[in-house]
């Protein structure tokens, strides 16, 4: 199989040298790296092409790398049905740029966009309805970002009173937590179930 993948590889590269930047086979799978302004082109290539035909997109997600300059990787999943054949594109982004749609070639990109743009904050252009599809309208900020806080900054609950859906700042109390990263037990003046082992042990 690695031997076929560098075959790929290699063709891809040999039909698309200004798409290509660089690509690898590692742990069984193709990656492509792929100018930004290029995705497109080479993305109508994979589908059209009789040696690739990666007909099927699987997924388009993000990473993000907050100590790159160009912060995110956008990544494609596709899967050639006709060759037996899955490969990965990779295009790096930086949070302010525009990223060619490829929904006009693979319209269920359409909702894979609108998730990496809710996700991540990333914009694509020429997207029918790029609109926030897994958060709230007025949500604030981009979950999968390694800068959101883990509790976000809001929470939604519903208030009896008012009869209705309100947002209010995150408030958690705690108190009777501890973050010493002792044992859960810490404190407890009883022994669980198999604990008397340990005690024994010591003795």
């Amino acid at each position: 199989m690695s031997e076929l993948l560098n075959e790929l590889g290699g063709h891809i590269e040999a039909k698309r040298p200004d798409c290509v930047a660089s690509w690898e086979v590692a742990y069984g799978e193709l990656t492509v790296n792929v100018a930004l302004s290029n995705i497109v082109g080479l993305v109508e290539f994979l589908r059209t092409d009789p040696s690739c035909r990666f007909t099927s997109l699987v997924d388009i997600t993000a990473v993000d790398h907050p100590e790159r300059p160009k912060r995110f990787d956008v990544v494609y999943h596709f899967l050639s049905m006709y060759q037996n054949h899955r490969i990965r594109l990779r295009v790096a982004a930086r949070e302010d740029d525009m990223i060619p749609s490829i929904t006009g070639i693979h319209p269920s990109a359409n909702w894979f966009e609108r998730e990496v743009f809710d996700m991540f904050g990333l914009l694509f252009t020429g997207h029918p309805d790029l609109r926030r599809i897994l958060t709230d309208y007025g949500f604030r900020g981009y979950p999968l970002r390694k800068d959101f806080p883990t509790t976000g900054y809001t929470e939604v609950r519903y208030d009896e009173e008012q009869k209705r859906v309100i947002y209010e700042p995150v408030s958690l109390v705690q108190e009777y937590r501890q973050f010493d990263f002792m044992s859960p037990w810490e404190g407890a003046d009883y022994i669980l179930p198999g604990d008397e082992k340990s005690e024994e042990a010591k003795g």
